[in-house]
């Protein structure tokens, strides 16, 4: 199996490039992080009008442009090189492949156009504790001759804050299901995180009216959770990327005895680990992303091999960016920190890499 990029996804990350690099420099994001909902309602118009992010992998009968995950992962890939504030992760991957996933063909119809345009913020809501696995989810919903309600709360929901609709997981009777929520109806708390470039909210549901979508949410979840554990992969892939960068430039302005501190034979190794952790998550990452296209039957264990790599590469070529720049690496000034704050926050995020590993080894009989 050959895995490559086609020149239509090297022309979109290089428009992306251009996009994000004006759009998105570190100052804009600095600023972006202090704002209450953490993202540029202008520039995230412009991601929807001008280059069609969000309506990348909707068909085109949803309103959508029909692409797939690795394009997904062209975007994702961009995004994490400039460590783009925008809900995207949580609306146009998470939300919207739960959507698809569903059997609900006036849902899909209702709701992913909104999503495509960029004028509909959505969030999935399932986790309640800690535990990242779908079927711990103990909310119950109640229905009343008015139609379905719920009570009760949703943690560490992504971009909870700012999400117009809500897709949440709740307990039918026996039944795990999924229900869409009107967002502004909700009590919503943003939650204070390591990482200010990413948002969480805790949501309270108080006889909530609730648009039931499924009954038989499992297999629609994990659908969802495997592409978007795929996409945040691709991010993953993408600071790593960009922090190796960083710290060769670096390497090689920064002199010490009289010479480039990248013509140390300690400096080389740690940079060629580096280098070998990144093309290593790239390759876990095309892989996974054509999974989801074109072998579904392989996606799940594919997910959880690249969201288990890039997890740990990111986070260590994140923590040799800071040693390697010495003093500089550690201040508020220097972006190196952003990186390694994004870089742990996504190791946790959709489940830490101990728990997909796990999940590999028992989807391949270990």
């Amino acid at each position: 199996m050959e895995l490559q990029v086609t020149p239509e996804q090297e022309e979109l990350r290089a428009a992306l490039r251009r996009f994000f690099a004006d759009r998105s420099p570190s100052a804009e994001v600095r600023r972006l992080m202090e704002t209450p909902a953490g993202y540029d309602p202008a520039v995230w118009e412009l991601m929807a009008g001008q280059l069609g992010l969000q309506s990348l992998a909707i068909p085109e009968e949803y309103g959508g442009a029909g692409f797939g995950v690795r394009e997904i992962a062209v975007v994702m890939e961009e995004m994490g090189r400039a460590l783009v504030c925008a809900p995207y992760l949580s609306s146009a991957v998470l939300a919207a492949a739960t959507l698809l996933a569903c059997d609900d063909e006036d849902a899909k119809r209702d709701l992913l156009p909104g999503i495509a345009d960029g004028t509909t913020l959505a969030a999935l809501a399932w986790m309640e504790s800690e535990d990242w696995d779908p079927a711990a989810v103990t909310m119950e919903a109640r229905h009343t001759p008015q139609g379905w309600i719920l009570d009760g709360a949703k943690s560490y929901v992504l971009d909870g804050h700012i999400a117009g609709l809500v897709l949440v997981a709740a307990r039918a009777g026996d039944r795990l299901a999924l229900f869409a929520v009107d967002g502004t109806t909700l009590a919503r708390t943003p939650l204070t995180t390591l990482d200010q470039t990413r948002r969480l909210a805790r949501l309270s549901f108080t006889a909530t009216p609730a648009r039931l979508l499924t009954t038989d949410a499992g297999p629609v979840l994990s659908r969802a959770l495997d592409i978007a554990a795929v996409a945040l992969a691709a991010e993953q892939l993408g600071g790593a990327e960009r922090t190796l960068e960083m710290t060769v430039e670096y390497a090689k302005v920064r002199h010490q005895f009289g010479r480039p501190i990248g013509g140390f034979q300690a400096v080389k190794h740690r940079c060629a680990d580096m280098f070998v952790q990144v093309e290593s998550a790239r390759s876990t990452v095309l892989n996974a992303a054509e999974a989801a296209d074109e072998r579904p039957t392989e996606l799940p264990a594919a997910a959880a091999l690249a969201k288990a790599y890039c997890s740990d590469a990111y986070f260590h070529v994140a923590a040799e960016t800071i040693q390697l720049h010495g003093g500089i690496g550690f201040t508020w000034e220097h972006d190196a920190h952003l990186y390694f704050k994004r870089a742990k926050s996504s190791q946790e995020l959709l489940g830490p890499p101990a728990l997909h590993r796990g999940r590999l080894a028992g989807l391949v009989g270990i």
